[in-house]
């Protein structure tokens, strides 16, 4: 309930259309002319309102204390707001807590990660080698042994190759095109023939990973920077 004016169209919408427009503006006029409501008039429009002789005024004792009241029943709404926003806080902390169940699967986890590492250290906290001297000594002679023909391989594979023009005028020089192997074998193929090739064959090209240990120290050639080549040391884990 408010105590203001009102147009018939305003109160046909209040009333979901249940009256229509016409009717209520009918029923409006025939209350002012019984002198229960009030109609006044602007412009085109007329607008209603109750009959303010008949509405009961309170004095100012009653309106300080309504005032009175209103101002403690808002206080008591911030209050039980601000309660309301903590234990929305503390629910939400809740909520993001692991269970019981959670909680005992991640230290069973825990335990297992930790027997692992334990049993790992076990070796190297006895002191017990995990790699003997003779074995380091075959490591090194197969290094020796095999790291010289896998670099002729490889520049076998990465060498660049002269190719001649088949018809070359007497007075005109001869040109040559650097090539590699691999890329004579594979210039006439489509790009993706040429990955299929490389595929079937396992061949694998040198990463940024392989060209920076080519150029360490681990794999310079005999008699060069021989001090800053390191021996192959014990593996632990």
């Amino acid at each position: 309930q408010m105590n203001r004016p009102f147009g018939a169209v305003d109160i046909s919408a209040n009333l979901k259309g249940a009256v229509p427009k016409a009717t209520t503006a009918k029923i409006l006029a025939s209350l002012a002319e019984k002198g229960a409501i009030v109609q006044k008039t602007y412009g085109k429009t007329n607008f209603y309102v109750a009959n303010q002789n008949d509405i009961e005024t309170l004095d100012a004792g009653e309106l300080a204390a309504l005032e009175t009241e209103c101002k403690a029943i808002e206080e008591a709404n911030n209050t039980v707001a601000t309660e309301v926003k903590s234990l929305q806080s503390e629910l939400n902390k809740l909520k993001s807590t692991p269970t019981d169940g959670e909680l005992e699967a991640q230290i069973e986890d825990a335990n297992q990660t930790i027997a692992r590492l334990s049993e790992r250290l076990a070796p190297l906290r006895s002191g017990v080698p995990l790699i003997s001297s003779d074995d380091l000594a075959k490591l090194d002679t197969e290094w020796t042994k095999w790291r010289p023909e896998w670099s002729r391989r490889k520049k076998t594979f990465t060498s660049s190759v002269s190719i001649y023009p088949p018809f070359t005028p007497r007075r005109c020089t001869l040109t040559s095109i650097a090539s590699s192997f691999w890329q004579l074998a594979t210039d006439a193929l489509p790009p993706q023939d040429a990955n299929a090739l490389t595929e079937d064959l396992g061949i694998e090209f040198d990463t940024s990973e392989h060209i920076s240990l080519e150029r360490g120290p681990l794999c310079a050639a005999p008699g060069q920077n021989l001090k800053s080549k390191p021996n192959l040391k014990r593996k632990r884990e």
